[in-house]
């Protein structure tokens, strides 16, 4: 019996997550800025909203939704577009005079733990590197010889989601830690914000400019 998903595949997917979260980006500004300000189980409540985000865009590309932007391409353009804008906007708040480390001790007002989620669910569904990664890059890693291809990406998406969440999660605990480790040093708080808004920068160039269409999955 044939396996429907290869290791080398979902190891792939894997590292591709990896390299995608680590990078700064809406999910982990939004969960490190309210570990900050409320603590770790204000965080973790938000990082629920952002799984369940991941579960929706997972379901959706398994249903089809690369097939309709393949179909579509203006749709898959408009959105590319729209998410570079958004990181480029990051991106300044981050250089701008003034601006501030995601790590920097803020003063939010506490949110209930549905707000704190549902602002987890919203920043992921509208996060342009969780659509990349399900519309673009997914895809890439399906094998037609191997059979259904909506299952392959449920499963290659599971793997995803369990490694987003995980690492997420990390950023979440060592929020507090890390704000007072940047807090005493001024300048390392700097640096921290000048490549927080070079690697926004970067992935909004990147994507604005990736030439990749989205992949039919059906």
């Amino acid at each position: 019996m044939q396996v429907l998903v290869s290791g080398e595949a979902m190891l792939g997917i894997a590292l591709v997550e990896l390299g995608l979260v680590i990078i700064p980006g809406p999910n982990m500004i939004y969960l490190v800025s309210r570990s900050v300000a409320q603590g770790r189980r204000a965080g973790l409540v938000s990082l629920a909203g952002v799984g369940v985000g991941f579960l929706v865009y997972l379901l959706a590309a398994s249903a089809g939704l690369a097939t309709l932007f393949a179909l579509v391409p203006e749709i898959y353009l408009t959105l590319k577009l729209a998410g570079a804008a958004y990181l480029l906007w990051l991106a300044w708040n981050a250089f701008r005079p003034g601006g501030s480390s995601v790590f920097a001790t803020q003063e939010l007002e506490p949110d209930r733990p549905r707000k704190l989620f549902g602002m987890g669910l919203l920043t992921c569904l509208l996060n342009p590197k969780i659509a990349i990664l399900y519309i673009s890059l997914l895809p890439q890693f399906l094998d037609p010889s191997r059979g259904h291809l909506g299952t392959q990406s449920l499963i290659l998406g599971l793997v995803q989601l369990a490694v987003g969440v995980a690492v997420n999660a990390i950023f979440v605990i060592t929020a507090g830690s890390v704000a007072v480790f940047l807090a005493r040093r001024p300048t390392w708080m700097r640096i921290h914000r000048y490549l927080t808004g070079t690697a926004l920068a970067a992935f909004a160039v990147r994507l604005a400019t990736d030439r990749a269409k989205p992949l039919a999955t059906h």
